[in-house]
Formats: structure tokens, sequence, C-alpha cells
């Protein structure tokens, strides 16, 4: 005892005799060692620093699923539009607006694969509280994100007519598909824009602004494309009669194409102000503009196999069109069938909003993870992960139950025609089925994404797709003759496969070592 006080008496006396500046004084050496071991592997900036582990969830999760919700009702809103045009010529319009669906999922798989290389850097960045090179991953981002778009406009415009003639649409939605997808095109370095720096934001664990950047979009597109389009809007007993004295028969997919258009040149530039201003600890600074070699690398080095592993899933999904198209030309052995491409569009519409919980809680998983990572902590960036998988499997397998129960009342909210009545509710029942695996997929792709392990999701979506997929779809709905309900449940399989490869590669602890 008299040791120990004594000690302590010798400590105290030297503290009390030191400079408090003094970095030799061995107290405040011990206090600052303490405090740097209880800093180490916590997130030292952003809006997640200091934050638990579910309030940081909740904090990044919820802001995701109201923008993800808002992002697919851009898609709906054009859809429930263009089942108001005249009789004669709404289903040509929904399967050419289909078809220029596609094209549009195109863009955002380009946006996304050059967004996830900022938003890797951003979240170690954060995490480690390294706040320039976040300020210049991100300004990099933008710069190369607007370039990006202009060449993604110019290969939409490009590959509209060469679709619209690998499904197998008739002159009339072909010519309809054209229209849609030539006028949205020119809008696509806005949406690039705001894209990118949607996800660059997401790295920095700011999902807020973004989410409310979408609901002026959906705001923009609902009321441009409505009164553009010379549609009388009919929900249920109600109608809403077009102010606007247009003829829909010739002005209704151009002017449902030019609203959404607009809505992108919106969100664009709402999204450069934001980014302009700031969020925690990231801005967009004027200086930083200028595309450095180094930087630059960086982005491509996690972007480009996320772009290829887009590109992938994108090219596959011209081999399902081609399927449907021999389907509906009859080339099965049955009848000819209009309409089926209309109704592979409804079911991937709503399994758009099957999906968002999932890909909410990927987006958190890939920021939290990232950002552990920085911080030096893989062991709460994988804690981070499994948690958003869980919550993601729980959620999106009720939306199964509801897919399968309540098929034909879902479709009835877009299309009322005889054959998507028909087919719909067996493909969403095939849809729902796998809800919960989708959900594994989706949470696991996004978490190993948001830490930059690109290149092995790249390996086990090809794999998957191009050894699962693709043969089986054609094997059940061309070959078999199931038509577009085959396709479907070989689509559903084809989940159930890859998320099962990406759960093998979560649980390899090689994704903690990568550097970006």
């Amino acid at each position: 005892m008299t040791r120990e006080r004594t000690t302590s008496d010798s400590i105290a006396l030297s503290h009390s005799a030191a400079s408090p500046d003094d970095p030799t004084d061995p107290l405040m050496a011990t206090l600052e060692a303490d405090a740097a071991q209880v800093e180490e592997g916590q997130i030292r900036s952003g809006r997640l620093a200091g934050k638990s582990l579910r309030a940081a969830i909740w904090i990044l999760a919820m802001p995701v699923l109201l923008q993800q919700l808002m992002i697919a009702c851009v898609g709906l809103v054009d859809k429930m539009i263009a089942g108001n045009l005249p009789g004669e010529i709404v289903v040509p319009a929904l399967d050419g607006i289909g078809i220029g669906t596609y094209v549009g999922w195109f863009t955002g798989i380009a946006f996304a694969g050059l967004g996830a290389g900022g938003q890797a850097i951003i979240a170690r960045a954060i995490g480690s509280g390294d706040r320039r090179d976040a300020s210049g991953a991100l300004a990099q981002s933008v710069v190369l994100g607007v370039a990006w778009g202009a060449v993604v406009g110019l290969s939409m415009a490009a590959l509209a007519h060469p679709l619209a003639w690998i499904a197998g649409l008739s002159p009339e939605a072909g010519r309809h598909c054209t229209t849609y997808v030539s006028t949205i095109a020119w809008s696509m370095p806005f949406c690039g824009l705001m894209n990118i720096g949607s996800m660059c934001m997401h790295g920095a664990g700011e999902t807020a602004r973004p989410s409310w950047i979408s609901i002026t979009v959906n705001v923009v597109n609902l009321i441009a494309s409505w009164l553009l389009s010379g549609v009388d809007l009919r929900l249920g007993g109600l109608t809403l009669h077009n102010p606007v004295p247009l003829d829909p028969l010739q002005w209704g997919v151009w002017g449902i194409a030019a609203g959404t258009a607009l809505s992108y040149v919106v969100g664009g530039v709402a999204t450069l102000v934001v980014l302009r201003r700031g969020v925690k600890d990231l801005r967009l600074e004027w200086p930083e503009l200028r595309l450095t070699r180094v930087m630059s690398a960086r982005i491509a080095r996690v972007g480009v196999p996320n772009l290829l592993e887009g590109m992938a899933i994108w090219s596959s999904s011209l081999f399902l069109v081609g399927f449907i198209g021999m389907v509906a030309r009859g080339e099965t052995g049955d009848a000819p069938k209009s309409g089926l491409v209309g109704a592979h569009m409804i079911t991937v519409q709503w399994e758009a909003f099957s999906f968002l919980p999932g890909f909410a809680m990927g987006i958190a998983a890939g920021a939290l993870a990232g950002q552990y990572l920085g911080a030096g902590n893989p062991r709460m960036a994988r804690k981070a992960i499994w948690t958003c998988a869980v919550v993601g499997m729980a959620i999106m397998g009720v939306m199964g139950i509801i897919f399968m129960t309540q098929g034909r009342l879902l479709t009835s909210v877009i299309s009322s025609e005889p054959v998507h009545l028909e087919e719909v509710p067996k493909t969403l029942f095939a849809c729902g089925a796998v809800q919960v695996f989708f959900a594994l997929a989706i949470a696991l792709r996004n978490g190993l994404r948001g830490v930059g392990d690109t290149k092995w999701i790249f390996a086990i979506t090809v794999v998957s797709i191009y050894a699962v997929r693709l043969p089986l779809a054609w094997a059940l709905g061309v070959w078999m003759g199931y038509g577009l309900a085959g396709i479907w449940w070989a689509l559903s399989v084809e989940l159930v496969v890859r998320g099962l490869l990406f759960l093998w590669r979560f649980q390899s602890p090689s994704w903690e070592r990568i550097r970006v």
C-alpha cells in the first residue's frame, strides 16, 4: 500500500510541476493513450460518428427506403399514366414503355458502377476522419458522372430500336419505345449527377437529403408527365381531367417521357446545390473538380468491376426479353400472344417495390461496413452487414407473401387488360416465393460493394446468371413451353443460388483486408 501511494504521489507531483503543454508529462501521455484506445475502431467523422449500430442503421436505412420508394414510383407513375391512354394504344404503349424501362435500367446500372468507387472511398475516408480524401473523391465522381451521363444518353438513343426488335414488339409498340427512350436520353447528364451524388452522400452516412431530392423528382414527374400527356387519370371511381388540351393519341407517350426527363433535370440541379452547400464532413469544392490520375484510378479500380457486374445483369435481361419475344411470337408452338412484355414489366415494377427494404438495408450495410473498416474495426463491419441482411429478409419475406396471395389486385392497380390479369399473378407468385433469398443477395451484395469487394461480386453474379439463370429460363420458358411464368420461375431459382453464393463470400475474412 505504501509503495502504491508513493508511486501515485510521485506521478501527481510530477504532473503538478510540469507545464500543461509538456509532451513529456507521463500522466498526460497515459490519458492520451487511453483516449486513443477508446476511439480505436470507432467511426471518426460524419453523421454516424459516436452512434450505436442500431441507431446508425436507422439513420441510414429509413431515408434510403423512402428514396428508393420514390425512384420506383417514377416508373410506376409512367406506367399508370400509360395505362390511362385511349384503349386502342394502351397495350402497345405499355409494351413500348416497358422496353424503354429496360433502357432506363441500363442507366441506373451505368451510374451505380461509377458511383460505387466514390462511395467506397468516401466511406473509408469518413470512417478514418480523412475529410480531404473524401472531398477529392466526391469532386471527381461528380465530374465523371456528368461526362458518363452524356455517354449513357447517346447509348440509350442507339439502343431503343434494336431492343424493340429483339423483344418482338409490333411496329406501333416499337415507335412508342423509340419515342420514350430518345426523349429521356437528353436528361442523362443530370440523372448521372443525381445518382452518383446520392451514392457519394450515402458513403458519408448522409441519406436524408437524397431522399428529399427523390421526393421532389417524383412530384415533378407526376405533375409534368400527366400534364404533357393529355391523359385523364382514372383512379377507381374518380377521374382527374387533364387541364392541358393535348391529344393523348399524339402526345401521350412523348409527354410521359418529357415529364420524366424534366424531373431528372430538377433532381440533378438539386443534388449539385446540396453538394455545394455540403453535408456533415463532406462538401463539393470547385478547385478539386480537376481530374487527377491517382483518384480517378482509385474510383475506377472499385467502380469498373461493379459496372461490369451491372452490365452482365442488364445484358442477360436482353436474352430474357428475347425469350419473351419468342413466346409472344408463337415460336414455342403456341399461338402468338401480345402483351407479354407489358406483363413482364408490370411484374418487374412490383418487384422493384418488394426489394426496397432489402436495398435500403444493403445501402446501410455498405456505408457502415466501409466506415468501420476505415476506422480499423472489421468485427463491427461484419456485424453491420449481417444485421442489415436479417432485417431485410424479415421485411421482404412479408412482401413475398403479399405477392403470392394478392397478385390479381396488384396487377389491376396498373392495368385491367385481360392478358395482364392472366399472366402477372403467376409471375408474381414465382417472385414472391424467393423474397427471403432475394433479400439475402441484395443486402450482402451491397454490403460487400460498400467495402470495395466488387471483383468477387462481379464473378459471383456472372457465374450465377450465365450458368443458371439464362439456361434455365430458356429451358422452362421456351423449350418446355411454360411461357412467361416458366421464365420467372427460372429467375427465382437463380436468385436463391446467387444469395447462397454471396453468403459464402461473406463468410470469408479476405474482404476485410481490401484496400480502396
